[in-house]
């Protein structure tokens, strides 16, 4: 509990939004570190998005100042600072979120978890630090695709979520195919610490062998690890359209012949410039899935003629 908790929120763009969820800068090294949420309040408007920051106490003006350096767009816009009445912050910046169902998943909070429908397979995900509790329709697309392709009966024996945020999408994928060698990665070690304490709490097996999950921090696919377990039959990467375009050969690359990528993070205006790049590394357009402004592509790799 806190007797002195405060809530920052300043306008900012989808694009730093996004980049807020790979990075939050000097902001983790805080003690204890703010929890930042970036939310669409109209989804009519895809690029205007809200940053909001939780804190235990006061911030000083040199801390609202790195928050408000995350969203260069706010120039100019003064943040509204408030401070909010006792209460559990961290249960506080959770408030208003809704449980997410997306194909078989049903994707919760401690605060919010309902009545988990019949038949679904319900994950943990707290609101926090890192991308991907299911709320965005990028991730929920990607659950969506991941459940279809279990119900048109796919068979997968290693995957990677590339950009793994929370976890989630790995969860899910190796809840699907419970014997297939999986991997995450991340750039924000935040985020692989994350993953760790979701798998925890979802009873996800954390190792290297079949129907485990081996986690890791990683730029891109520069990891030993990551290079060494190629190719996978399944990748999914939910990051950005410029680095899904910018790492379209190596993303490729890591894919079997035969092989899947999932492709999201990207809004309807880029999705061509997307696929397109993929097409251009051996690969072909096999599904789609449009959730508001947002879609999410099934690639398959094509097999090479020996």
């Amino acid at each position: 509990m806190s007797a002195d908790s405060w809530k920052l929120t300043l306008p900012c763009t989808r694009a730093e939004a996004d980049a807020v969820a790979d990075d939050i800068g000097a902001l983790a090294m805080l003690e204890p570190p703010p929890v930042l949420m970036v939310t669409e309040p109209d989804e009519d408007r895809p690029d205007d998005w809200e940053l909001v920051t939780y804190f235990e106490s006061k911030p000083s003006a040199k801390t609202i100042a790195m928050v408000a350096a995350l969203a260069p767009s706010a120039a100019g816009t003064k943040p509204v600072l408030e401070h909010l009445p006792a209460a559990d912050w961290v249960t506080m910046s959770q408030s208003g979120i809704e449980p997410v169902s997306a194909g078989r998943f049903y994707v919760h909070t401690s605060t919010n978890a309902g009545a988990v429908p019949a038949g679904a397979k319900a994950f943990l995900i707290e609101a926090g630090l890192a991308f991907g509790t299911g709320q965005h329709h990028t991730t929920s697309g990607c659950l969506e695709m991941l459940d279809g392709m279990r119900r048109r009966g796919e068979v997968y024996r290693s995957l990677l979520d590339l950009g793994t945020g929370t976890g989630l999408l790995a969860f899910a994928a190796m809840h699907l195919w419970p014997l297939a060698r999986a991997t995450a990665s991340d750039i924000d070690p935040i985020s692989i610490d994350v993953t760790r304490e979701n798998a925890l709490a979802n009873a996800v097996p954390l190792g290297r062998g079949p129907g485990q999950l081996d986690l890791m921090v990683a730029d891109g696919l520069e990891h030993r690890r990551l290079i060494s377990r190629a190719p996978y039959e399944l990748v999914i990467a939910n990051i950005l359209a410029g680095p899904l375009i910018e790492m379209s050969p190596q993303i490729a690359a890591a894919v079997d012949d035969g092989g899947t990528l999932i492709l999201a993070g990207l809004l309807q205006t880029q999705a061509d410039a997307v696929a397109d790049a993929y097409r251009r590394q051996g690969m072909r357009l096999a599904g789609r899935i449009d959730r508001s402004d947002w879609p999410t592509l099934r690639m398959i790799k094509r097999r090479r003629v020996r």
